[in-house]
């Protein structure tokens, strides 16, 4: 049964949907494409080809539009906004690059929006180009500050692909066949009762018991873990209840560990706050946030910590070429601008609750759909069969139903349809995207 980061690129529906949807240009250059790059699950062989990405939409080669509820979470301010253009090309005309041993205006000030922004005395950063790196630099500065190389982290959860990531992560496509991985990695249960031993449980007091596995876990170690590290809110997406992190808050604080939260596909907004830990009234030690960062143009991450954790002057926690590239410092003061001047935290959570409420009533017509979940324009449909097992074959099918109509969205755990749209998308755009969806539902 395939569970993940999204669906499989290999399957029988797959490859009849390239069949009967894609011209012999299209074919051509898809031959080309899995010729030169090496084979890969989740993307090569791919899916279609593209020529355009503008505002919340995709076009492929063959001038099909697609409304973009994937976007891999990049495209908060949606494809190409105009300002973050604007800003790109004006910072390319003086300064495309800065070499590492020297910084730049643009970078400072993007480390000082996000740190003024970030909640309570989150007050240093660092930024590395992706969030794979973030995450590791943020593993390194645990083990510097607590002097303690253990970590607990969740099953199915996802930080990265990179080696150090995969250990910390919890999903078996990302670890198998790649071991040794790094020590002393402790994974205990996720909060979200589906993705749990006993799914049938009450959601709460599942996610007291997972908090209270991490107490334990905590408890067991006699204080040798440095740092509790989760995503705030999964791509699942499942919202714990807010006792959840709380509880998980005071556990790290009783046995002197540190609180890393993943927001690479989360933070800037996505949940209808700036950050989604501000849901849950706690502050991590270290923030990770990415993906959104460089305005859906330029890889872009960053790792902010209290400023009591700036105790490796002596050492190379990120040390990347690109750490304080100028060009995607000036997309990210772009991008933070344009959600703050078109109040897109507000218009977010607006436009999640009737997205939610149009789902609900399509939930209430047909009943695989077993859970509408969610925050902001962050939301899940999770899909079960009569019998209660996860219906994959049937989230799959929508899936490509959906495309044939131009609607791209991901599957999670091949069973939940997860819909991360542009916050800067239009009412119109949301009504086109929800009647595709609900259309999918009613095809035979």
């Amino acid at each position: 049964m395939f569970q993940s980061e999204g669906e499989s690129n290999l399957s029988s529906q797959r490859q009849a949907w390239n069949t009967e949807h894609l011209d012999d240009k299209t074919k051509a250059l898809l031959n080309e494409d899995a010729e030169v790059f090496l084979h890969q699950s989740l993307s090569t062989p791919c899916l279609t080809a593209l020529s355009e990405s503008n505002g919340s939409y995709l076009t492929d080669l063959q001038g099909k539009r697609y409304l973009d509820f994937h976007g891999n979470a990049v495209h908060q301010v949606g494809y190409g906004h105009p300002k973050v253009i604007a800003a790109i090309k004006d910072q390319l005309d003086t300064m495309p690059f800065c070499p590492r041993r020297f910084t730049n205006e643009p970078a400072v000030a993007l480390a000082k929006r996000l740190t003024k922004l970030a909640p309570g005395d989150l007050d240093k950063l660092l930024f590395a180009p992706g969030g794979t790196g973030a995450i590791g630099m943020a593993l390194k500065l645990a083990r510097a500050v607590t002097g303690k190389f253990k970590t607990i982290s969740l099953w199915e959860s996802f930080h990265g692909a990179s080696l150090d990531a995969i250990s910390i992560g919890g999903e078996a496509l990302f670890r198998k066949g790649a071991g040794p991985l790094l020590p002393g990695s402790e994974h205990v249960p996720p909060p979200d009762p589906l993705e749990g031993p006993w799914p049938e449980m009450d959601p709460e007091e599942w996610a007291n018991m997972s908090a209270r596995y991490v107490e334990y876990v905590l408890e067991r170690e006699g204080g040798d873990v440095g740092a509790v590290i989760a995503e705030t809110i999964r791509w699942t997406p499942y919202v714990p209840p807010k006792s959840y992190w709380q509880r998980v808050r005071a556990a790290c604080d009783k046995h002197g560990a540190l609180l890393i939260l993943d927001e690479i596909p989360s933070g800037l907004g996505r949940t209808g706050k700036m950050f989604g830990c501000e849901h849950f009234d706690i502050v991590p030690d270290i923030l990770v946030i990415g993906k959104g960062l460089g305005g859906g143009v330029f890889p872009l991450a960053a790792m902010i910590a209290r400023e009591e954790f700036n105790v490796s002057a002596d050492q190379a926690l990120g040390h990347y070429t690109h750490e304080k590239s100028p060009a995607a410092c000036a997309a990210g003061l772009a991008t933070l601008d344009v959600i703050e001047s078109e109040d897109l935290l507000s218009k977010t959570t607006t436009l999640g609750s009737y997205v939610k409420e149009r789902l609900t009533s399509l939930q209430q017509k047909h009943k695989i759909i077993y859970e509408v979940r969610g925050i902001g324009l962050f939301i899940g449909l999770v899909l079960r069969n009569a019998d209660g097992s996860r219906a994959n074959e049937a989230a799959e099918k929508i899936l490509y139903v959906a495309l044939g109509k131009g609607l791209s969205f991901k599957i999670t755990m091949g069973s939940i349809l997860t819909l991360t749209p542009p916050l800067t998308i239009s009412q119109s755009e949301m009504d086109e995207a929800l009647a595709i969806l609900e259309s999918c539902f009613a095809s035979p």
